[in-house]
């Protein structure tokens, strides 16, 4: 059956996953005129707080402007495509900053991801190509899948968290909010990755990681707490004093290093080189 209508799509950011998104949306445009029907989405731009790609394009996607532009464009839907594992809540505040209706919200499948009947995906989320929901999964809003995760039966996804590639999950995995879990991590059934921790990659997870806290080897050990944007989030839906962080609107301070310091600006450190915005994880 064909669709209605098809919608603008705006990508906020435009660094690697917010490219990896775009790519992913051509590629569903793809199969949908493949099948006979009017594609889903088109692609509108990358909405970017650098005022050096205004203007400019990204794989040849415009970059029209800051991310306040989905204001401006109230009936285009809106994807947020932003993060590192230096600053992996940065996806939340900008959601929050942003105030968009749930409806805004478009959800990203890659058209090789395999999404079981009896799995849901919520508003935001992002599944790229060659992931697997088996059974009974549940992935939250804003959530970033990168490709070749698989999901198997009854995991839970909370929202804000990512996944990056090659992640493997037992069945009856809990994942908390705005979890990092690193590139090829294994975790074992029925274990529970806590609220804003990070995962490192590669690692092996036999026993529950708990919220706020960096965990990784094989088998997986604590490292360190997480770092001080993630423990603000932490902090902040805990209702503690402090907990909304001293930033302008409200949100946490900005990550240590030359991770961008705000939204999805994409300055430059003291060596010059751009911050990676990639969804993988450090070696830690």
């Amino acid at each position: 059956m064909s669709a209605a209508v098809t919608e603008d799509l705006l990508v906020v950011g435009a660094g690697g996953f917010a490219r990896e998104t775009a790519q992913a949306v051509r590629d569903v445009a793809a199969a949908d005129a493949a099948s006979g029907r009017a594609p889903r989405w088109r692609l509108a731009g990358h909405l970017d707080d650098d005022p050096a790609l205004h203007g400019r394009e990204v794989d040849g996607v415009p970059v029209p402007g800051g991310c306040e532009l989905v204001h401006a464009l109230p009936a285009a839907r809106v994807v947020v495509c932003v993060g590192s594992p230096r600053d992996y809540a940065v996806r939340a505040r900008l959601v929050r900053r942003l105030g968009l209706p749930v409806e805004r919200y478009a959800t990203v499948v890659h058209p090789t991801a395999a999404v079981s009947g009896s799995s849901s995906v919520g508003p935001g989320s992002v599944l790229l190509a060659h992931s697997v929901l088996t059974a009974g999964v549940r992935v939250g809003s804003h959530v970033a899948v990168m490709p070749q995760v698989v999901l198997t039966h009854e995991d839970e996804v909370g929202d804000f968290a990512t996944l990056a590639s090659g992640v493997r999950l037992g069945g009856g995995v809990r994942v908390g909010r705005g979890a990092y879990v690193g590139a090829g991590a294994l975790v074992r059934e029925y274990a529970a990755i806590g609220a804003w921790s990070l995962t490192g990659m590669g690692s092996t997870v036999l026993a529950d990681v708990p919220a706020g806290e960096v965990w990784a080897g094989s088998p997986a050990r604590l490292l360190r707490p997480a770092g001080a944007t993630a423990l603000a989030e932490l902090a902040r839906e805990a209702g503690e004093p402090g907990g909304a962080g001293c930033g302008p609107d409200g949100d946490a301070p900005a990550p240590d290093g030359d991770a961008p310091a705000h939204g999805t600006k994409d300055g430059t450190g003291p060596n010059g080189r751009r911050p990676e915005t990639r969804m993988e994880s450090p070696v830690v």
